[in-house]
């Protein structure tokens, strides 16, 4: 089965790749032919992901699904959240985005954080919604040499080390995108 993931983000293509089922053929917006950046103007997660699902669909017409994902800090009142990506400005530039959340944070003990994945999934011109959360805590130093975006920096409950030094197929087992695929997966697997 073919199945458009409207992201040209490859840390979240890898990522995904790497839990789903080998009767899903998973293809990425540039092998669908669009290059260009879908405009993220919702002002929740959930509508982000369903923005791009649509526009991706709208162009294509293959069943398909799009992701959104926030890093909700609880003594930033949320934040970044919905603006993870594009925190410290609209390059979204991972190590600005990191740098920023450390200032922000100096002298605060409270760093009780979580990440949020919301993805929308148009199947047969319908709308389903899966969500993912992990709670974790971010730390002052930069750890780890794996993932992308915040990773460096939050320590998921339960563990010691940042999602960035875990390798792939062991931040796979616990991180918010992996819990909303698999949703998505058993969804799938239902239809």
């Amino acid at each position: 089965m073919k199945l458009l993931f409207a992201t040209n983000n490859k840390h979240k293509l890898e990522e995904i790749s790497a839990l789903m089922p080998e009767k899903f053929e998973l293809i990425s917006l540039n092998q669908a032919g669009i290059t260009e950046d879908i405009p993220e103007t919702g002002s929740t997660l959930v509508e982000n992901a369903i923005i791009k699902a649509e526009y991706a669909y709208k162009k294509t017409g293959l069943w398909c699904f799009a992701d959104d994902t926030g890093l909700e800090v609880d003594a930033l009142n949320g934040a970044p959240g919905v603006y993870s990506a594009r925190y410290a400005g609209p390059a979204k530039n991972s190590h600005e985005n990191v740098q920023l959340l450390l200032k922000n944070l100096r002298g605060i003990e409270n760093r009780a954080a979580r990440f949020k994945t919301v993805i929308a999934l148009i199947y047969n011109e319908k709308t389903f919604l899966f969500e993912g959360v992990v709670n974790g805590r971010i730390i002052d130093t930069l750890l780890g040499d794996f993932g992308f975006g915040y990773d460096p920096v939050f320590i998921p409950d339960g563990f010691n080390q940042t999602f960035a030094q875990m390798p792939l197929v062991e931040k796979n087992k616990i991180s918010h995108r992996a819990k909303a695929v698999e949703q998505l997966i058993a969804f799938l697997k239902s239809v």
